[in-house]
């Protein structure tokens, strides 16, 4: 049978990963599925056209980008029903890993059509595996957040977390600024800050976040490529594990009595309270049993 085809004459979803920095990291199965498929959905059909020229592959080309892949989901499903094959292509990397892709893939599986993966390149896999940091286990939180307040946040769940390793996007315009972040926190840590992975420039920032930091201010002009930071936290920083004082049961009620409000949304505000060590997992089992209890 086609590959290109299932059994119900559907088209075939291809997920494909392509090059973050280097050419030569195309895989030959990823340049052959991009060959044969109908239509690739690009995340910016200027930037892929580039690298679809030099592999000799022209008119396939279609937006599916941040703003409207929600509408634009519709467009590819129907082709798939159609019985054409799809591609989808992000500008570096592989798709839906903080990039577009996921409303779509959603959207194939609830039609039943047959969504397959064509690995290659990752930023963020390719920075932890150069750390040199333990990665038995790892956390990938995507972009670094930009305001101090979700910030805050976050280093409080890196804290009470029981995983040392985190792996973040972060632009060349602020990079500098989440390095001093967590040097004004006075976070005991170890970087591995990569920039322009794959490229012939290829660097590595690596120590403390103030090693880090003087190593940026060292090589000047570093507000230019794209930036992957990977973040080994010292094991004194991870909070101790604490038995609750009050059960989760107790900070639902109070949450609904005080707001007002269901116990769904009881949950998502005892969840943003800095001071709540409940999972959102056991918070849900706390309503299911005050429902059994009362109703």
């Amino acid at each position: 049978m086609d590959i290109m085809q299932t059994e119900n004459g559907y088209g075939v979803l291809f997920i494909v990963a392509t090059p973050i920095g280097n050419a030569r990291d195309m895989s030959p199965r990823g340049a052959d599925i991009l060959e044969r498929v109908d239509v690739i959905a690009a995340e910016d059909t200027r930037r892929s056209v580039v690298l679809l020229n030099k592999l000799g592959i022209r008119g396939k080309l279609a937006s599916n980008h941040k703003f409207n892949e929600h509408g634009k989901a519709r467009y590819f499903i129907d082709l798939l029903r159609a019985g054409q094959s799809v591609a989808v292509i992000t500008d570096a990397g592989t798709p839906c890993i903080s990039d577009p892709g996921n409303e779509l893939i959603r959207s194939a599986v609830a039609e039943g059509v047959r969504v397959v993966g064509v690995p290659g390149p990752c930023a963020a896999v390719t920075a932890l595996s150069v750390s040199g940091f333990d990665l038995g286990a790892f956390v990938f939180r995507g972009f670094f957040p930009r305001e101090n307040a979700d910030r805050g946040r976050l280093l409080e769940q890196m804290r009470r977390g029981a995983v040392r390793t985190y792996v973040f996007y972060e632009s060349p315009k602020r990079v500098m600024d989440a390095v001093e972040y967590f040097i004004r926190e006075a976070v005991p840590c170890r970087m591995c800050l990569c920039n322009d992975l794959t490229k012939l420039h290829e660097t590595a920032f690596r120590g403390a976040p103030e090693e880090v930091r003087d190593q940026l201010l060292a090589k000047g002009g570093y507000d230019k490529g794209e930036f992957c930071l990977v973040v080994e936290l010292d094991g004194s920083f991870l909070a101790p594990r604490q038995e609750h004082v009050v059960s989760a049961e107790a900070l639902l009620v109070d949450a609904m009595v005080r707001d007002g409000c269901r116990a769904k949304d009881a949950i998502k505000k005892v969840l943003a309270d800095q001071a709540n060590t409940y999972s959102k997992n056991e918070l849900y089992a706390a309503s299911l049993n005050l429902k059994e209890l009362f109703g």
